[in-house]
């Protein structure tokens, strides 16, 4: 056991053989009758279609039912002709708009030649086929030149706040040759945060007001929102708690897991995971170590794909653990945050080239074989109790988006079962000011559109903070958002 200091906490690492062993934990073919060619990414739409997207690394996204006795797929969206792949190059990354289900914008993340770049996207989904999307409707919002062929991230995700997050590796080669990582002034070796919803000047996009580099007369890229990183092939979020979850893969010893912080500085090519890389010219001492690493050994393996804080309802062995894989061994482990005590335990010795994990719109998570082009899912003892531990199951409140907003906003929520459900806007001092929702609703998910300007006494709110409750019988939670005009 060993003790350093991580994100302002001291954090005992642990690691356990497998423990789950005895249980009836396994994973199982999601999908039987239907395989991928090399998928990278899966993912939901949040639009209440119950529908599955795989992203196949030569370009091509797949939109398919939900359903165990799915037969055949359809094509979403081809743009491999678009698409420079092979090796770490391809179509690497897909997010929905939050709103989806009535804009119809989605995004993509792929790489292309002449030259080599990354490009940052947004397409639309056809007006007519809600399996097909609009081929032409693509807007590019980043352009990033590549200067080599590997370590280009790949994974875009919407966050609590509503906008759109980046990875991005280093630019490639090893060792991180022009020190990508460590310049400001680079994108490379970051995670960028975006406004989608926003133009700003000649951009697409806009710098959401609180990014770290915001307004800053250094040359420094306003678009960063954490550095210091090699290659995150995947990170996700944990609305729960608005923790960003980061894998990085490393160098030629050690793969880390990172809880990503605003401004947060990871080390590389500095450090390797907690260890000294390449000091030279290394002056800061506000390096942000990661939670936990594991060595290139017979224990651990050499590429760590990313994955999820494990919320579904097939496997209770899992729930609340941040689930992880190794793209080479095969292996996948479960993590536990309990304060600041890390417990790592090993779950599966190996379950094939894992590329990425998934959710669907239930949370249940998944993930792909690289080499076989299948789907799997965890399947262990069914989560049927309701209680303290597991209570989001039953009510799950999200942060609403964007926060701070001006003048509307989303407020999105899940239900397990169904309920008389409320759902109240109230102000600093307990006034309530707006009710969204009062009324029976069947279990599934939920988003929500609060407009300022029109309120129970017709009078638009002013600037400030207000609060949102969501209310079942026997529990309520609120959260906190801020109007800003």
């Amino acid at each position: 056991m060993k003790k350093i200091s991580s994100l302002g906490i001291s954090v005992i690492f642990l690691f356990f053989s497998c423990n789950l062993a005895q249980s009836q934990l396994q994973f199982e073919s999601a999908f039987p009758n239907l395989t991928f060619q090399q998928p990278v990414d899966i993912q939901n739409a949040g639009d209440g279609s119950n529908r599955i997207f795989v992203s196949e690394q030569r370009g091509v996204i797949s939109v398919f039912q939900n359903s165990q006795n799915t037969t055949s797929t359809k094509t979403f969206l081809d743009i491999s002709d678009k698409v420079l792949s092979g090796g770490e190059l391809g179509l690497l990354g897909l997010a929905f708009h939050p709103d989806y289900k009535n804009n119809g914008y989605f995004f993509v993340d792929y790489t292309t030649d002449n030259p080599r770049r990354t490009i940052i996207s947004r397409f639309k989904v056809s007006a007519t086929d809600p399996d097909m999307a609009e081929r032409n409707s693509e807007v590019i919002l980043l352009e990033i030149n590549q200067p080599y062929s590997n370590h280009n991230g790949g994974q875009i995700s919407f966050g609590p706040d509503g906008y759109l997050y980046i990875s991005l590796g280093d630019g490639g080669s090893a060792g991180d040759p022009q020190n990508n990582a460590q310049n400001l002034s680079s994108p490379l070796g970051k995670i960028l945060r975006i406004d989608i919803n926003k133009k700003s000047g000649s951009l697409n996009y806009a710098i959401p007001p609180d990014n770290p580099f915001k307004g800053n007369s250094s040359g420094y890229r306003e678009e960063i929102f954490a550095y210091g990183l090699r290659n995150v092939w995947r990170f996700s979020f944990d609305f729960s708690t608005n923790k960003i979850w980061a894998a990085d893969v490393g160098q030629n010893a050690w793969e880390e897991i990172d809880l990503i912080e605003k401004g947060g500085n990871y080390g590389w090519r500095c450090y390797e995971g907690n260890h000294s890389y390449n000091t030279s010219g290394c002056t800061a001492n506000n390096y942000i170590k990661p939670i936990w690493e594991y060595g290139h050994n017979s224990d651990g393996g050499l590429s760590i794909t990313g994955g999820f804080i494990y919320k579904g309802k097939n496997a209770s062995e899992l729930l609340g653990k941040y689930i992880y894989a190794d793209y080479v061994s095969g292996k996948i482990w479960s993590l536990e945050l309990n304060g600041s005590t890390v417990n790592n335990t090993f779950i599966f010795a190996s379950a094939g080239s894992i590329s990425t994990f998934g959710q669907d719109e239930n949370k249940e998570l998944y993930f792909a074989n690289y080499a076989n082009g299948k789907i799997y899912k965890f399947k262990g003892t069914p989560v049927t109790k309701v209680g303290k531990a597991d209570l989001p199951l039953e009510l799950q409140l999200e942060q609403n988006y964007p926060n701070p907003f001006n003048p509307e906003t989303v407020i999105s929520y899940q239900l397990a079962v169904n309920s008389f459900v409320t759902l109240n806007i109230y102000d600093v001092l307990g006034k309530e000011i707006a009710t969204l929702v009062h009324e029976e609703q069947k279990a599934g998910f939920y988003n929500v559109r609060f407009d300022s300007e029109q309120t129970t006494n017709n009078s638009p709110l002013s600037t400030g903070i207000y609060f949102y409750t969501l209310m079942i019988p026997g529990f309520a939670q609120t959260k906190k958002m801020i109007l800003l005009k």
